[in-house]
């Protein structure tokens, strides 16, 4: 709770993946990939409670395990491919959070196992200093935009901005993409024409917590990262 405020964390997590085989639940670092997750929404001092959407029997039993509730299983046509986050969402709301009066949710995806219970709070606290505008989560960028290119239909090379790109890159402005770590939203205005990426306002995170686990070489780093911090 912060200043009277009930928090709700959502983790959405079903079974199947496209690149890596059960990757919720892929061991890095010796646990399951949702455990990072779990853990870090359970230490955070201001969430009231964590909840786990899936449509899968083991990631509940593991979820459970760990510490989160699964008030129920997901049904299975909303664990494809083609599902989206926010289909997700609203069915955890209409099925178990549309009782209970919650102020806010807290989004967090378990493919972001570098995020910490520091980030969480300290993304809250911005959240509710800003009026509680919605929040995302992004890192800076490692590409910048001035010299990232792409080709048109006939085969020229296309500036992405049109500026010129003859510039010191220490004198480049700054810019940053949503990692999909974070979302805040007031429970009360998720509805289906709402797009967490497009969430008001930017929590900036540092990068080294903003891996995404897409593919092998995602995975690899954060097995990394997580082996240095816990090497501390």
């Amino acid at each position: 709770m912060y200043d009277g405020n009930k928090i709700v964390a959502f983790i959405p997590a079903r079974g199947g993946s496209k690149g890596i085989k059960r990757k919720n639940i892929h061991k890095i670092a010796g646990k399951p990939m949702i455990f990072y997750t779990i853990t870090a929404a359970l230490q955070s001092k201001y969430i009231d409670r964590v909840l786990v959407s899936t449509e899968d029997e083991e990631i509940a039993l593991i979820s459970q395990e760990i510490g989160a509730e699964v008030p129920t299983l997901r049904p299975k046509e909303l664990a494809e491919d083609t599902t989206t986050t926010l289909e997700v969402v609203l069915h955890g709301i209409n099925t178990f959070l549309f009782s209970q009066k919650w102020d806010s949710m807290i989004l967090l995806q378990p493919t972001q196992p570098l995020r910490t219970s520091e980030d969480i709070d300290n993304a809250i606290e911005y959240y509710y200093q800003n009026g509680k505008k919605s929040l995302v989560s992004v890192s800076e960028v490692d590409d910048h935009p001035l010299l990232v290119r792409y080709f048109d239909g006939k085969g020229n090379m296309k500036k992405l901005l049109h500026h010129s790109s003859t510039i010191r890159r220490q004198d480049m402005d700054r810019f940053f993409r949503v990692n999909g770590a974070i979302y805040i939203n007031q429970l009360c205005e998720i509805n289906p024409h709402t797009s967490f990426n497009d969430n008001e306002i930017g929590f900036v995170m540092e990068k080294s917590h903003s891996v995404d686990i897409d593919d092998l070489s995602d995975l690899a780093l954060a097995e990394y990262y997580l082996t240095v911090q816990n090497s501390k």
